[in-house]
């Protein structure tokens, strides 16, 4: 029996830190602007099922982190000036744009459908040579490019991204309203010089260093939604990598 409670024990001194991550992420997404006040802890207690010492303690975790401050009268207010954004929030630049104030835009600049071949097939679990809609973006912020997207997306997603306007400024979001939320992600990044065609959509001398973000995103159904890879200007964007010592 006491090994029973100390299993049970265990996961509820972590809760505190699932309840700061729900938070960050729904900061980091834009859901709860910058300079806003939070719900009570007595609403967040009950939005996540837990007591309010738990909150408290989750928002104190917050706190030594820079992103929440309590502030008199008025609860508990996001004050993050600028987001580094944790890679397990990271689903929409558009989100983690408006997060920090900033406009997201993007347009097409190439379109296409090509066979799958056999490294990609096996990313998306295709067959080899299924069809998939190749496409590629210049993403900017408050109207300056910063980021070139390039993005696969397979058979069944390939409709709903071909239908949406050039210029649409989240695709995430789009394929979300159609039933193809991201559900989880893995990401690989790297440090690499622009190409001849990176400098060319980017502005920028060919060989100008960029941040290189490869992501995999996958729905609910476990299937692939699309497979990017995104070339950031230096400064744009930064990403943070947390460990919580368990």
């Amino acid at each position: 029996m006491e090994g029973g409670r100390e299993q049970q024990a265990a996961p509820q001194r972590l809760r505190y830190r699932e309840v700061a991550a729900a938070i960050d992420v729904e900061i980091a997404s834009g859901a709860v602007a910058i300079g806003s006040r939070l719900p009570s802890e007595a609403s967040l207690a009950a939005r996540h099922g837990v007591a309010r010492g738990t909150v408290r303690k989750a928002l104190a975790h917050l706190q030594r982190r820079g992103v929440v401050a309590p502030q008199r009268g008025a609860g508990w207010v996001v004050q993050s000036p600028v987001r580094a954004y944790g890679l397990a929030g990271f689903r929409s630049f558009a989100q983690w744009a408006r997060s920090r104030g900033l406009e997201p835009g993007g347009l097409v600049v190439a379109s296409a459908q090509q066979p799958a071949d056999a490294a990609l097939a096996r990313r998306m679990r295709v067959p080899v040579g299924d069809a998939v809609l190749h496409v590629t973006r210049v993403r900017t912020l408050d109207g300056q490019r910063v980021m070139v997207e390039r993005s696969a997306y397979p058979s069944w997603v390939a409709p709903v991204v071909r239908d949406q306007p050039r210029d649409a400024p989240s695709v995430a979001e789009l394929l979300a309203d159609a039933g193809f939320a991201e559900a989880e992600g893995s990401h690989r990044l790297d440090a690499v010089a622009a190409s001849s065609d990176d400098a060319r959509l980017l502005g920028v001398p060919r060989s100008s260093p960029l941040l290189l973000v490869d992501r995999h995103a996958i729905g609910v159904d476990g299937r692939t939604i699309d497979v990017s890879v995104d070339r950031y200007l230096p400064g744009t964007v930064t990403f943070e990598v947390r460990s919580d010592g368990r």
